[in-house]
């Protein structure tokens, strides 16, 4: 299995990002989209076990226009603080990442993707945390031709009151897409699931939308305070799952 920092040319600059290939193949890629704290060794983990699985897997810094991916002390998060200087710098950047924005990124992250060796001709599938999981979102209904599956894991903010909210732009889905929603989400609560739902429904969308009852916004991370090894191992049956379903 191949293993490595990548610099991924991007729309407005160079992205790194963490790649994966199994031996052999052709392999069906995935973009796995980390959460706000970025790249490191979790988000490492996480891209290592699909490709175990038999994908190839590009895991891109999202936020590279702010600098290649800092070292985050995860267990500093902890202190209120150091939380809040953190997410200081970081929102901004998060906030700049729209549609149009994320849509330009993915074409690039594709073409990277799709380009290596060992990485199947075709769509891709994508599965994303937290803000990952809101941009997942965006990328399938934004470029239908070229994903065939969509994941968010604990996304927040899928529905807003901003016109460019996540919610009002499905019609132009043609894959499959996947909601593991968290039960104590203060940004996606159960009255935004619903309208969520909705419109997936209004817009024809072949989804699956569940709530991982107990479960906190973040439960899949596994050096955060809001993980939940329930939950995450639900994550991991029902993305396989989908992975299978869009592969086979």
């Amino acid at each position: 299995m191949r293993k490595t920092m990548v610099d991924v040319p991007a729309a407005d600059g160079t992205a790194d990002a963490y790649l994966v290939v199994p031996d052999g193949g052709p392999h069906p890629g995935v973009l796995l989209f980390p959460d706000a704290f970025g790249l490191r060794r979790r988000i490492e983990e996480m891209a290592e076990r699909i490709a175990g699985a038999g994908y190839a897997v590009l895991a891109p810094n999202l936020l590279y226009r702010g600098g290649k991916q800092p070292e985050i002390d995860m267990t500093a998060l902890a202190d209120a603080t150091k939380r809040e200087e953190l997410f200081g710098r970081i929102m901004p950047l998060i906030q700049a990442l729209d549609t149009d924005t994320i849509t330009r990124d993915a074409e690039k992250y594709l073409d990277f993707l799709t380009a290596q060796e060992g990485v199947a001709d075709g769509p891709v599938a994508i599965t994303g945390y937290c803000m990952g999981g809101t941009n997942a979102l965006r990328v399938i209904s934004a470029l239908p031709g070229r994903v065939n599956a969509a994941a968010s894991f604990h996304g927040g903010h899928l529905v807003t009151d901003a016109p460019d909210s996540p919610h009002l732009r499905l019609g132009g889905i043609t894959g499959e897409v996947y909601f593991g929603h968290a039960d104590k989400d203060h940004a996606m609560t159960a009255e935004q699931i619903k309208v969520l739902e909705a419109a997936l429904d209004e817009a024809g969308v072949t989804y699956r939308s569940e709530l991982y009852e107990g479960a906190d916004h973040g439960y899949t991370m596994s050096d955060t305070a809001a993980y939940n090894e329930a939950a995450e191992q639900r994550h991991w049956e029902n993305l396989f799952a989908l992975l299978e379903r869009v592969n086979n």
